[in-house]
């Protein structure tokens, strides 16, 4: 089911991909940015603009201009025009398949919600138990003999009860070595 939602909301975000990029020239993929200091009493100023690569400059992209004609020049000169490129096609399709990631894994964090309860077989012969060293003593081991141990959550139950049990001893080891040194 969560694999039919992803298909949707990837045909769903490539018709919209589509449709925009009929509308491309919508979108400004190039500009001109000129970056003007202040000059004299005029605060600095950052102007962009849509022009061609190259018409990027000063007299081009300031408008309208903050100086006087005799001190255009002066002021062009301290601005600093640099023109610049982007794709806009490709963000659109970083987004959207960093979302179909995301939601594909939200979808199948809910199915593992929904499903795990029904999954997991709760034994009622063991007692909840209070302390933790006892529940691992307590707990009975997966034997692959048995059949069990064929699901994959199986699996990493058992490994997780292994690692648990790796953890407990090393702290018992420590705790140990700890005690003869003081």
């Amino acid at each position: 089911m969560s694999l039919k939602v992803t298909w949707t909301l990837v045909a769903a975000a490539a018709s919209l991909f589509v449709r925009d990029a009929a509308q491309a020239k919508s979108f400004e993929d190039v500009r001109c940015k000129c970056i003007c200091p202040p000059y004299r009493n005029i605060t600095g100023h950052i102007y962009n603009r849509n022009v061609s690569q190259k018409d990027c400059n000063c007299l081009h992209v300031v408008e309208p201009m903050p100086v006087p004609g005799h001190d255009v020049e002066a002021y062009c000169l301290l601005c600093e025009c640099k023109y610049e490129e982007r794709s806009s096609n490709t963000i659109k399709v970083t987004i959207i398949i960093y979302l179909s990631v995301v939601g594909a894994l939200l979808l199948y964090m809910l199915f593992l919600l929904l499903v795990d309860p029904l999954i997991r077989k709760h034994d009622p012969y063991t007692q909840p138990l209070h302390n933790e060293e006892d529940a691992e003593e307590m707990r009975p081991q997966v034997d692959s003999g048995q059949g069990r141990g064929n699901t994959v959550l199986e699996r990493v139950e058992g490994a997780q009860q292994r690692w648990k049990k790796q953890v407990q001893e090393q702290r018992k080891t420590v705790f140990d070595r700890h005690k003869m040194l003081s």
